[in-house]
């Protein structure tokens, strides 16, 4: 019999990651940091266990779609219109301020204003896929603190949109209205289903009572809505995460989310796992040793300002400071979109390739450390979650 060679890579990677998970249990942290750490481990810059990036990549992103697919079904889309001031003018403030924190930086290191506009972007946006994973391990998606936080996620994502415009305004190749145009197209479209599935009460799946007792079909039907939509909205240029949440919430809607979350859920976990994975093997090692002291002093920077910006803008709003500040924590990290951001400012030359393993970098180990972050400071508050 002739060996896979990827198979001895497999089994090795379900090991460090079993090996890691039950050490990081014993201190109390979260699967997210093994799975981090473990793409640290076998990535190219570690042992190079796994050289082909692009396919974990692309297995990964489907753990994103996954995430925010299940996210959806959970969300009471209600109590997410009831948050749409926190979440609009919220974001906005966010992005406002942290590109005058970077602007007052650039003054001193003499950055242009192509580069302040983009690094600000960067450090504004939250990881979607760290923050809910980290709540619904903790049993609060649903809470006070969940939903604020969600609803903030959400519109960061849409906000990539007008972020990569601004920032494709500066590339010598001009900015086509045919992708502006499609994206403002998709955006009232997803914006009009969110409204179909708010005021109608109960949603009608074609075919779902043919799906009841049939496993294997409830399997594909359920792949077919989380990818069909992602794909649609990934078409109109789009956040492929906002298609998959809006296919859960439609699943929610239907009342038919027990046979969904049972099809799915093993499926979540994996591709969940590769995702983060992904992001560990992004990690450029060498880089970071030789730029240790620039890259720990902008993580640190950055989770520092990303929590009291969040604190504050919530403190405004009808959250405790211990709920602001707990909320703020979780929403410290730099958040996965922002690898996009770099790799466009890459290529539109705001920032040369040192820039952009900066921007790796620190991305990635905001990362790693924010769930470490989050406890240090829902310690040092005293926050505790209080059913509602």
């Amino acid at each position: 019999m002739h060996l896979d060679p990827f198979m001895p890579q497999m089994v090795s990677i379900i090991f460090i990651v079993l090996a890691l998970g039950f050490v990081l249990k014993l201190i109390h942290q979260p699967h997210v940091v093994a799975y981090l750490i473990v793409g640290i481990i076998i990535g190219p810059w570690g042992i190079a266990l796994v050289n082909d990036t692009e396919n974990i990549d692309r297995l990964g992103a489907a753990g994103v779609v996954f995430l925010l697919f299940f996210v959806g079904m959970e969300t009471d889309a209600k109590k997410l219109v009831e948050n749409w001031k926190l979440a609009i003018f919220g974001t906005l403030f966010q992005i406002i301020l942290s590109v005058g924190f970077v602007w007052m930086l650039g003054l001193y290191f003499q950055w242009s204003i192509e580069r302040v506009i983009l690094i600000g972007f960067v450090i504004s946006l939250s990881s979607t896929a760290i923050v809910i994973k980290l709540l619904q391990d903790t049993n609060t998606l649903d809470s006070k603190v969940g939903q604020g936080a969600l609803g903030i996620l959400l519109a960061q994502d849409l906000a990539i949109i007008p972020m990569l415009i601004i920032i494709g305004l500066y590339k010598t190749d001009a900015v086509e209205s045919v992708h502006i145009g499609r994206q403002v197209f998709g955006s009232i479209i997803a914006a009009a289903l969110l409204a179909f599935i708010i005021v109608k009460k109960v949603v009608h799946i074609p075919l779902s009572k043919w799906l009841q007792n049939d496993h294997e079909l409830q399997l594909f039907a359920a792949l077919g809505i989380c990818f069909g939509l992602s794909m649609l909205t990934a078409w109109f240029e789009l956040s492929t995460a906002l298609g998959a949440f809006l296919g859960g919430m439609l699943i929610g809607a239907a009342k038919e989310t027990q046979w969904v979350h049972h099809s799915l859920h093993p499926l979540k976990v994996l591709f969940v796992a590769l995702f983060f994975i992904s992001v560990g093997m992004m990690l450029d090692v060498d880089f970071l040793i030789a730029n240790w002291l620039q890259v720990f002093s902008l993580v640190f920077a950055a989770l520092v300002t990303n929590t009291f910006i969040n604190a504050g803008i919530l403190k405004i709003s009808n959250f405790s400071w211990k709920e602001s500040v707990y909320t703020g924590a979780l929403l410290s990290q730099i958040g996965e979109f922002s690898f996009v951001l770099a790799a466009v400012g890459s290529q539109a030359n705001i920032i040369n390739q040192h820039g952009y393993q900066l921007a790796i970098c620190v991305i990635s180990l905001s990362l790693l450390i924010s769930p470490m972050w989050i406890l240090i400071n829902k310690k040092l508050i005293g926050y505790e979650h209080q059913e509602s």
